[in-house]
Parts: structure tokens; C-alpha cells; sequence
């Protein structure tokens, strides 16, 4: 009886709250996990509360779109449905707690000025078909940081993440490969939906990448030789993507990120060689016609409209400060008063994430926006201490943020502010954070915070 209580402190301790009798029937430790332990996976999945196997098979049918591989189960709105499991789990379930962040009291006033410019709009009724394009993040974001509440959720539910992902991207590579590398003016396309169009899926190998990578490199000494050459696998692929989706805005995202990842080691000699054979690997399979892109970039028909929406979006926000013009009211505002600037048949979004924000709730809904999307780089002392005392955490928040980054420089030619690519990274940024803290709080007394 002691040696029970004695664990069930222990697991209480480390964030796991777990009675003593699902202590000695389901696997505790994360590193019982590593890195495609499936079986160990599946005996602590399954003795989970309904809400996380909701969570994650939301996740699943979001990202892997397995109804598409299998058309005859294509009959349900599967992700809606599980999404809804898991709102009614979260109800039930004992060891969620609210959790409390910054970025949450962020993200509700960014919600609140979406609503209000939405009954300011120029056309309300546009900003009504078009809610669920946030407010569905909105609720899947609250929903994975209570839910997804220990490191051994955290890490599976990472896991299915970067899995279903890698599928994409090693499908996608092999059309590249399959193609001899060459140039198609569509890119690569993925799944229908979020990711189908190619500068879209080449933001979600921006995601990927830095998370394979780190995990990789985390890994590498820690597994078998198999499920080492599958991380590299996984790393290796979403750079093959992003080459091949013939998207500049995501290839210039792409080296901002290789340059923020390798900053401390840049002028090491194996930093130096690996970085050149990126270098010379990415300009020997760079079709020729995506270099001609390159050159044209500001020229082209593309470029001159996009430089035109800005030009207009800021105008826009300057004309309407507060809320703007309207939730999803930039293209029929443009319509209506920039016709004479309309080089194609109709007006498109406008291609940069700050100008959609702006437009579509002035410069109080940029403001929350740019605190949402800053909040996540800073670091307090605890959290400082959290690459000694929890690499595998840190190392999935170190992750998450490069992919913001990526996000966020891509973002600046393509209008992908409500995709699920900035707000799914949130949702890891701060139920890693809580994970943490919660640890820290409940066993402060043997983490090392003397070095920071």
C-alpha cells in the first residue's frame, strides 16, 4: 500500500494524475514512447479519458484525411463530429483543469473585435458565411490546451501530428521526384482542403520541418537504426516539398529558418559544410523556370497585383482605423471602391496576413493579433529553465515557434491567417507551457533553476 501511494505521489508530481491502480495497469513514463513505440502508445491511449481520444482523432481526420484515401467511409463530417466528442469529453473529464495563459484573454479579444467589426461590416452578411473560418480554431484551440494537460498526451498528440504530415510530405516529394524535379506552374498539390492549394501546403512543410528536425536530432542517440532513418525521413521530405510547390514566399521562409536554427553554430565547420550541401542540393533540383520566378518577382502580373492589394489594404486600414472594413469584407470592399486596380476578373484575398488582419478588424484587432503572436517567444525564468529540466518539451516549444516563424514570413505573400497552421502551433506553445509549469509547481524543488 505504501509503495502505491508512494507512485501515485511520484506520478502526481510529474503532471500525471493517475490513481494507483491505473499506475500498475497502464505505461507512465514518456520515454516509454520513444520514438515508434506503438504498443506502449496504444496500452496508455486506451486507458485515456473519451475526450482525448476525441482530440485526437480530430487531429487524424484533420491532417491524415483518411476519408479521402477511403471514400466509401467519406459519409460523415468526421473531424466536426470527433470535435464535438471531444467538447462534450471535456465535461466529464476529471483531470482537466482550466488552464489559465496570456495568449487565452489574447485570443478572446481577438474574437470579441472579429464579432464587433463583423456588425460594422460594409457587408455583414459576408462576415456571417465566413465565422466558422476563425471561430472553429477558437474552440479547438481552448479545447487541446485543457485536454491535452501531461507530457505523455502531449508527446502522442505531437506524435499523430507529425505523422500525419509526413504523410503529405513524403507523397508530395515522390510526385516532385517522380517528375524528375522539374517545374509545374501549380506546384504540388495536397489533400483537398486546408493544404491542397501549394503555397498552402508548403507553409505546412514549415510546420513540419523544424519539428522533425528537432526531434531528430533529440532522438538520434536515444532509438533503433529503422526509426532513426524514418526521422530523417520526415525532415528531409517537407524540404523536397517546399522546393517543389514553386512557392517563393515559402522558400524565403524556408532559408529564414535555416539561418534562425543554425545562428550559433553558422561559422562552425560542420555547420558550414552541411548548410552548403542544403545550399548546393536546393539550387541542383531548382527548376530552372522557378528561377526565372525569382528574378521576376515585383515585375510580374502576380506580383504587381499583390503590390496593389497592399497598397489598397493600407489604405483601407488607415480609412477605417478601429475595426476596418469588415470581417472577410476585403475583396467586395475592393470590388467597390479599386476597381481600377483590378488586374484579374475578380478581386482575390490580399495575400498578406497583417493587411487581412487589418482590413478585417483595424488596427485593434492587428494589435491583439501581433500580441498573439509575440506572447509565444517570451520566456520567463521558469520557462528558461525548461531545456535542462525538460528537454522534450523545449524541444517541441522550440519547434512550434520556428514553424511560427515560418508561418509568419510566408505569410507576408499569401493570405493564410485562418488556417489551422498559426492556430494549432498556439495550442502547443501553451499547453507545453502549462505541462511545465505544472510539473515545476508540483516538484520545484528538483528542478535546476540555479544556472539561469
Amino acid at each position: 500500500m505504501e509503495d502505491g501511494n508512494t507512485n501515485h505521489r511520484e506520478n502526481k508530481e510529474a503532471g500525471q494524475y493517475l490513481s494507483p491502480k491505473q499506475n500498475s495497469k497502464y505505461i507512465l513514463n514518456v520515454e516509454d514512447f520513444y520514438v515508434f513505440k506503438i504498443g506502449n502508445m496504444w496500452s496508455f491511449f486506451r486507458g485515456q479519458h473519451f475526450s482525448f481520444w476525441m482530440i485526437c482523432l480530430y487531429l487524424f481526420f484533420e491532417y491524415f484525411r483518411p476519408q479521402l484515401i477511403y471514400p466509401v467511409i467519406d459519409i460523415l463530417p468526421w473531424a466536426q463530429l470527433f470535435l464535438i466528442g471531444a467538447l462534450v469529453g471535456v465535461f466529464h473529464d476529471k483531470s482537466i483543469h482550466w488552464v489559465g495563459n496570456p495568449i487565452n484573454k489574447w485570443l478572446i479579444v481577438f474574437a470579441i473585435l472579429i464579432y464587433a467589426s463583423s456588425l460594422n461590416a460594409y457587408f455583414p452578411e459576408i462576415s456571417q458565411k465566413h465565422y466558422i473560418d476563425f471561430y472553429s480554431w477558437f474552440i479547438v484551440y481552448f479545447l487541446i490546451i485543457n485536454i491535452v494537460n501531461t507530457k505523455q498526451r502531449y508527446y502522442l498528440f505531437f506524435l499523430i501530428f507529425i505523422v500525419c504530415v509526413a504523410k503529405i510530405a513524403i507523397g508530395t516529394s515522390l510526385v516532385f521526384a517522380m517528375r524528375g524535379f522539374s517545374f509545374a506552374k501549380w506546384g504540388l498539390m495536397g489533400p483537398p482542403g486546408y493544404f491542397q492549394n501549394s503555397g498552402e501546403l508548403a507553409i505546412l512543410m514549415l510546420t513540419l520541418f523544424p519539428a522533425t528536425y528537432y526531434l531528430y536530432i533529440f532522438m538520434r542517440n536515444k532509438v533503433s537504426l529503422v526509426e532513426k532513418y524514418i526521422l530523417l525521413l520526415f525532415w528531409m521530405t517537407p524540404l523536397l516539398t517546399i522546393i517543389g510547390s514553386s512557392s517563393r514566399g515559402a522558400q524565403v521562409a524556408l532559408i529564414v529558418q535555416l539561418f534562425l536554427i543554425f545562428r550559433k553554430r553558422l561559422f562552425k565547420l560542420k555547420t558550414l559544410v552541411l548548410i552548403g550541401l542544403i545550399t548546393y542540393s536546393i539550387y541542383s533540383i531548382l527548376p530552372e523556370e522557378q528561377i526565372k520566378r525569382f528574378e521576376s518577382a515585383g515585375s510580374d502580373k502576380t506580383s504587381e497585383q499583390r503590390l496593389l492589394y497592399l497598397k489598397h489594404g493600407w489604405g483601407m486600414m488607415k480609412d477605417h482605423p478601429a475595426l476596418g472594413v469588415g470581417y472577410f469584407n476585403f475583396a467586395p470592399y475592393y470590388a467597390r471602391h479599386h476597381s481600377e486596380d483590378m488586374l484579374y476578373d475578380t478581386p482575390q484575398l490580399p495575400h498578406n496576413i497583417l493587411i487581412q488582419v487589418g482590413t478585417d478588424t483595424g488596427f485593434l484587432g492587428l494589435f491583439s493579433f501581433f500580441m498573439l503572436l509575440l506572447l509565444p517567444f517570451n520566456l520567463t525564468r521558469k520557462l528558461i529553465a525548461m531545456k535542462e529540466n525538460e528537454p522534450l518539451l523545449y524541444l517541441i516549444r522550440m519547434a512550434t515557434l520556428y514553424g511560427v516563424v515560418g508561418f509568419f514570413v510566408a505569410g507576408q505573400f499569401v493570405t493564410v491567417t485562418y488556417y489551422p497552421f498559426f492556430w494549432i502551433a498556439l495550442s502547443f506553445v501553451t499547453a507545453g507551457q502549462s505541462i511545465y509549469l505544472n510539473i515545476f509547481s508540483n516538484s520545484g524543488s528538483r528542478l535546476n533553476i540555479e544556472s539561469v
